[in-house]
């Protein structure tokens, strides 16, 4: 897709001043950061042999590295002594947009999306003064694609992706969302906005439109005081938004953002209430939790993982760059549109650290296959196995923070699907549990590949299939202190599913 307004003169003939001025940003910043330039993309001979399959209108998916939760400097604050208030730039987060872009690129990502914050009729912040600054950093650069969006002021929730598909008229699209519902942007205030009905309210109103937007959960255990003791985000708000929307509203991140918080003495995460667990939140860390709960409903809910960029951690902040540390892996072509489709239906999977660089799960029966996201349908009759084959790649060079990080082992999960809850309350699934778990012995080399096999023996009942892997000796993720977020890397994979009929 091309984006007609970009090759607008205003836009496609940018002054060699302004382009000179961009550039120096990345130039600035390289020659500041000592990590700049150590990451896989300037290290990895397997990242330079996807980026080869990028180019033009291919038709090749091959998996590609993003990060749909990034801050820029339109993540400000607001002077309401004034009507209207005030917009004041950088008042939170502080970067350009084009720098965002300049280091995703630096750091591997195919794919980015700046999603800022709201407030006080801060949807005219973003379209009229957010959006041209996106239009020019397409121009600026070109290789990564840059989504259109914002962090969403959920009502009656904590912060969410609100993603925009690549149109001529995405800004007024989002526009018209985060003017109607966006729980902050009415002035003054407006706490019928703050409810959970008006966020129903708003997914509808997304499903309808004929070019549907995504919606992803962020840090949803951030507010949580213990363990299944949750705050803001609840199992029950989130059901209700999937069965409103299920096209729409996906799933959440596995894996928040400031994960470089124990490098500066902060919670990594920011969770300051409860931690993360090998950095990923409590909901999906733990086997059988409100994760496997809702895969256990049968419902089609992804993780992603994210680097909620605000200020890099040698800068005063707790964050990596987009990329440096936490990846979302998609299987699509370098297309707006089929990026967006692999986030809607779970071609996905994530990582840290970039411990691998590749992952494939598959379930297969009787000649029949299918991946991460997919469904495949066995017989009942007679003795049903299913074989699961893992293949995963290891980082060639070293990543972001000049390691070479090696997996020492990988776990299949496995969990029955049994329907709809009870209760809208219900956090786990009692089903669920590692199966096996693998370590060096396990697996087997195959060109630039390590390839696992396991079979699954009479199955009898719908299934899900999952694996997580890392370079810890831990069984179970441990809860996270200061230890260095680089000693302890993780990797999860969507699941695939099992039909039994």
């Amino acid at each position: 897709m091309t984006d007609r307004r970009s090759e607008d003169p205003e836009y496609s003939a940018i002054s060699r001043r302004r382009l000179v001025k961009y550039a120096g940003v990345g130039a600035t910043l390289a020659a500041a950061s000592p990590l700049l330039g150590a990451g896989p993309a300037a290290a990895d001979d397997d990242e330079a042999e996807l980026k080869s399959g990028q180019s033009g209108n291919s038709r090749h998916r091959v998996w590609r590295a993003g990060d749909h939760h990034v801050h820029s400097e339109y993540s400000g604050s607001f002077d309401t002594s004034t009507n209207p208030p005030k917009f004041i730039k950088g008042g939170d987060a502080v970067y350009p947009i084009v720098t965002n872009a300049i280091m995703a690129k630096n750091f591997g990502l195919s794919w980015v999306m700046c999603t800022d914050h709201g407030g006080p009729t801060h949807s005219k912040v973003n379209l009229e003064q957010a959006y041209p600054d996106l239009l020019r950093s397409r121009v600026l650069v070109p290789e990564v694609l840059q989504f259109w969006g914002m962090e969403f002021d959920a009502p009656a929730l904590d912060h969410h992706t609100l993603m925009i598909p690549h149109h001529r008229d995405e800004a007024q699209q989002l526009f018209e969302l985060e003017s109607r519902f966006a729980k902050r942007d009415a002035f003054p205030n407006d706490p019928g906005r703050d409810t959970e009905a008006k966020m129903v309210e708003f997914l509808k109103a997304a499903k309808d439109m004929p070019r549907k937007p995504l919606v992803i959960a962020h840090h949803t255990s951030r507010s949580a005081t213990g363990l299944g003791v949750y705050g803001q985000d609840t199992p029950r708000e989130f059901r209700n938004g999937n069965n409103a929307a299920p096209e729409i509203y996906v799933g959440f991140e596995g894996a928040p953002g400031h994960q470089a918080g124990p490098l500066v003495g902060e919670a990594r995460g920011a969770y300051g209430n409860h931690p993360t667990y090998g950095g990923f939140d409590q909901m999906t860390a733990r086997v059988g939790g409100l994760w496997d709960s809702l895969l256990g409903e049968g419902r089609r809910w992804w993780i992603t993982a994210t680097s909620d960029s605000h200020v890099h951690w040698t800068r005063g902040g707790s964050d990596f760059w987009p990329g440096e540390y936490s990846k979302t892996w998609v299987l699509a072509r370098q297309d707006y549109a089929d990026i967006m489709d692999g986030l809607r239906n779970g071609r996905i999977w994530v990582g840290t650290g970039d411990l691998i660089t590749g992952l494939d799960l598959t379930a297969g029966n009787s000649g029949k296959r299918a991946a991460m996201g997919e469904s495949i349908t066995v017989s009942s009759r007679g003795r049903t196995d299913v074989d699961i084959e893992i293949r995963f790649r290891p980082l060639v060079g070293k990543n972001g923070n000049g390691d070479r990080p090696e997996v020492r082992r990988v776990d299949l999960i496995v969990g029955q699907i049994t329907g709809p809850s009870a209760s809208l309350d219900t956090d786990t699934n009692p089903t669920t549990k590692v199966v096996s778990r693998f370590g060096p012995r396990d697996w087997r080399r195959q060109g630039k590949d390590y390839v696992i096999r396991h079979t699954l023996r009479n199955v009898e009942a719908d299934c899900y299939a999952r694996v997580r892997g890392t370079s810890t000796d831990e069984a179970e993720p441990l809860a996270d202190g200061l230890e260095s977020p680089w000693d302890d890397l993780w990797f999860y994979s969507n699941p695939v599913f099992v039909k039994v009929r």
